[in-house]
């Protein structure tokens, strides 16, 4: 039995120099605003801009194109690719202009349904734009003392407005460790509540302070199956921008195999056999049967990395 393994994965691999240097530039932001080969993505309520008449492709916007929106909403920059500035911007089609260009060409799209159809580096381009505009949104008001905060570094940090605080907020990424737990040709494979009938998939959970990477498999693994679990290897990881984590990918090795899973948390748990998981990864785009999640996941590319002997 033999299996290909997909690489990149998705929402990696971003074209785009981040230009860290040059996020506090005003002047060169300012440049980069009356360039019109800048190129800004809409986003309205988290879906991109996507024009669908060649295919799919992200729908950038030049900022003559896009001046209604300049002038209600700051832009965050994503990037530079081939020395040309690219942003997201917040967009409301409710007050679009009737003649304003930029939407009469394209489609607002859910991120996650889009991007299996886009290259890897756009699915990564609007993987960081979705979680760059939600975490604005959810970080209007200063945490230390509740007055309004405004955007600054290009969208990168946002400063509280109160001359007595000042205080400087930056965009956060949760941690999520999601293992594949094999035990000699076998792998265990969990399924929640939620997924659909004859869903499984890898267990995964979110990193606690002050735990490593190990800790995290070795605790989730048995708080939600009960399984002792010895070596674990770091394999991959995946950028997952709803809204902001970033998952984890490891491989690790179980001590026991008795099974005691944690219902609130997990529906059921079994031991899969090689065969068994090759069936259900050609099964994962087809809804039926029992099957992994789709390509789209990391729990699917671990699959296919244990199957691979990767």
């Amino acid at each position: 039995m033999t299996i290909e393994y997909d690489d990149p994965i998705t929402f990696s691999g971003s074209p785009l120099d981040r230009v860290d240097q040059q996020r506090r530039n005003g002047e060169w932001l300012s440049e980069q605003l009356m360039n019109p080969d800048t190129r800004l993505l809409p986003m309205s309520r988290l879906r991109a801009m996507i024009d669908l008449d060649v295919g799919a492709e992200i729908g950038w916007r030049s900022p003559i194109e896009a001046l209604d929106l300049l002038e209600e909403n700051r832009p965050v920059l994503l990037g530079v690719q081939d020395g040309i500035a690219h942003f997201v911007i917040e967009a409301d089609p409710r007050r679009a202009p009737r003649d304003a260009t930029w939407l009469s060409r394209g489609k607002f799209v859910d991120v996650r349904s889009i991007a299996p159809s886009l290259p890897v580096g756009d699915a990564s381009i609007l993987a960081q734009a979705r979680s760059m505009l939600d975490w604005h949104q959810r970080h209007r008001f200063c945490a230390v003392c509740g007055q309004p905060s405004e955007m600054a570094a290009a969208g990168y940090m946002r400063q509280c407005t109160d001359d007595q605080c000042k205080a400087q907020h930056f965009p956060r990424t949760d941690p999520v460790t999601i293992m594949l737990v094999f035990h000699g040709d076998n792998c265990l494979l969990g399924r929640q509540p939620r997924f659909p009938e004859g869903s499984y998939s890898a267990l995964a959970g979110f990193m606690e302070p002050g735990e490593s990477i190990e800790e995290c498999v070795r605790r989730e693994i048995w708080e939600e199956a009960g399984i002792r679990v010895g070596q674990v290897r770091y394999v991959a990881s995946q950028p997952w921008p709803f809204p902001s984590s970033l998952m984890i990918g490891c491989f690790a090795e179980a001590e026991t195999t008795e099974i005691t899973i944690d219902p609130t948390e997990l529906d059921d748990a079994r031991w899969f056999s090689r065969d068994e998981v090759l069936t259900m990864i050609e099964r994962s785009e087809e809804g039926e049967g029992l099957r992994m999640p789709p390509a789209l996941s990391l729990a699917h590319q671990l699959a296919r990395r244990w199957l691979a002997g990767v």
